[in-house]
C-alpha cells in the first residue's frame, strides 16, 4: 500500500479579548460567539477539503488566532474528533494551541489536553509589567509565569513567545529578561523582534510621533545578536530566524510551512498550500468572521482564494520560507527561483553557505535575510 501524503492542518480562531496595538493578525473582538455555529462550520470545511484533496496522513494540527485559548475545550475536542474521523493521523502527530496567560484560560489547560492538544504556545510577550501595559497586554508578568508553570504540569511540550526591541528597552534589560525566560525551563522559545506593521495601532502612533523609545538600528542589531549568543549558550539554538529549541523540540507544524510542505488553512483568513493532482493550489478564507461563516453555510466553502500556483511561484515561496531555517533549503527545489550569479557572490562574501545540494544563510547573513532574498530571487 503506497504511503499517504503528509498534511498539516491550521485552524484559525479569530477572536480576542482585545486587539493588541502591534498585532496585524486577523483578530476581532466580539461580544458573543455562537460556538455551535462555529463547530458546524469547521466540520463542514474539514469534510469539503477531504472531498477536494482526498486521503492524507495528518502530521500536525495548529490552533492559531486570535486567541484560541478562548475556545471552549469541547469545541477543540469536536474539531480534533472531526479531523481524526476524516483522515488517519501519524502516531506522533502534534497538536498545538496558542494560549494567552490569563488565569481563567490557564485553568482550561487540562480540558485542552483531554481533547487531544499535546503542545501549548503561551503568549508571554514580556516579563516586565510596564512593557506588557505598553504592548496592550491584559495579563501581568506574574500571570505569565503562572500560566507557563501550569502548562508545564499539564503538557509535555510548552513554548513561550516573547517580543524584544520594545520601547525604552536596553540591551542589559533584555539580557536579564531573557535569562528569566530561560529559567522557566522551556525547551522552545519564540523570540520576535518588534516590527511596526502597516494598519496597526502602533503604526498610526508612529506616524503621529507618539511611539517614542523604539531602538535605533544599531541597538536593534545588538539585541538580535545578543539573543542568538545567549540562546546558543543554553542549548536553545535558533533553528529558524525567531525560533529557538533544544534538539527534538522544534515545532513540527511550523516546520511544514518552512520546508514547503502541504497544509490546510481552515477558518477566517486562514491560508493553505495544497498539493492535488500533481499541482499546487493556494487557498485563503474570507477575512471577516461573519463573512466566512456565511460563505461556509450558504456556498459550502469558506475560501475567498483558490488559485493554482505555477512551478516558478512555488519555487519562490519555497526559497522565502526555507531560508529562514538554519538547515537552509534544497537547491534543486529552489534553483528555478534563484539568480545563480548572485548566489555565488553572496557565498563568496560569507552571507550564504553552500554544502552539496543545500544552501542557507550564515550567522553573518541571517540578520540581513530580507536583503539576501531580494538579491537572490529572480
Amino acid at each position: 500500500m503506497p504511503l499517504l501524503p503528509d498534511l498539516a492542518v491550521y485552524v484559525h480562531w479569530p477572536f480576542c479579548q482585545a486587539k493588541c496595538p502591534y498585532c496585524d493578525f486577523n483578530s476581532h473582538v466580539a461580544r458573543s460567539v455562537d460556538y455551535n455555529r462555529w463547530a458546524r462550520a469547521f466540520a463542514s470545511e474539514i469534510s469539503r477539503f477531504h472531498k477536494d484533496i482526498g486521503e492524507a496522513r495528518i502530521t500536525s494540527v495548529f490552533f492559531g488566532g486570535g486567541t484560541p485559548s478562548l475556545m471552549p475545550p469541547d469545541l477543540v475536542d469536536h474539531i480534533l474528533a472531526e479531523i481524526r474521523k476524516t483522515w488517519p493521523v501519524a502516531n506522533d502527530y502534534e497538536v498545538t494551541l496558542e494560549a494567552n496567560p490569563t488565569s481563567v484560560e490557564a485553568a482550561r489547560f487540562e480540558g485542552y489536553r483531554d481533547a487531544g492538544v499535546s503542545r501549548v504556545s503561551v503568549g508571554v510577550q514580556s516579563l516586565r509589567d510596564e512593557h506588557l501595559r505598553a504592548l496592550g497586554r491584559l495579563h501581568s508578568a506574574a500571570e505569565a509565569r503562572k500560566a507557563v508553570e501550569t502548562a508545564g504540569r499539564v503538557f509535555n511540550a510548552v513554548s513561550a513567545d516573547l517580543i524584544y526591541a520594545r520601547q525604552d528597552q536596553s540591551l542589559a534589560d533584555w539580557q536579564a529578561e531573557l535569562a528569566e525566560a530561560v529559567d522557566l525551563g522551556l525547551d522552545h522559545l519564540s523570540l520576535y523582534q518588534l516590527t511596526i506593521e502597516d494598519g496597526t495601532a502602533f503604526a498610526s502612533r508612529l506616524e503621529r510621533g507618539r511611539l517614542a523609545g523604539l531602538p535605533a538600528e544599531d541597538l536593534a542589531a545588538d539585541l538580535f545578536e545578543a539573543t542568538q549568543d545567549q540562546m546558543n549558550e543554553v542549548g536553545l539554538a535558533a533553528y529558524e530566524v525567531s525560533n529557538h529549541a533544544r534538539p527534538g523540540a522544534e515545532s513540527r507544524h511550523n516546520l511544514t510551512y518552512w520546508r514547503g510542505g502541504s497544509y490546510l488553512g481552515i477558518g477566517p483568513g486562514a491560508h493553505g498550500r495544497l498539493h492535488r493532482d500533481g499541482a499546487w493550489v493556494a487557498t485563503a478564507g474570507h477575512m471577516m468572521p461573519e463573512a466566512w461563516l456565511s460563505a461556509v453555510e450558504q456556498q459550502g466553502s469558506g475560501d475567498a482564494v483558490y488559485d493554482p500556483l505555477s512551478a516558478a511561484d512555488r519555487a519562490v515561496e519555497y526559497v522565502m520560507m526555507s531560508l529562514r531555517l538554519a538547515e537552509g533549503c534544497e537547491l534543486d527545489r529552489a534553483v528555478e527561483a534563484l539568480n545563480i550569479n548572485k548566489l555565488d557572490e553572496l557565498t563568496s562574501d560569507g552571507f550564504v553557505w553552500r554544502d552539496g545540494g543545500r544552501i542557507g544563510t550564515t550567522p553573518r547573513g541571517r540578520p540581513v535575510l530580507n536583503a539576501i532574498l531580494a538579491a537572490l530571487l529572480v
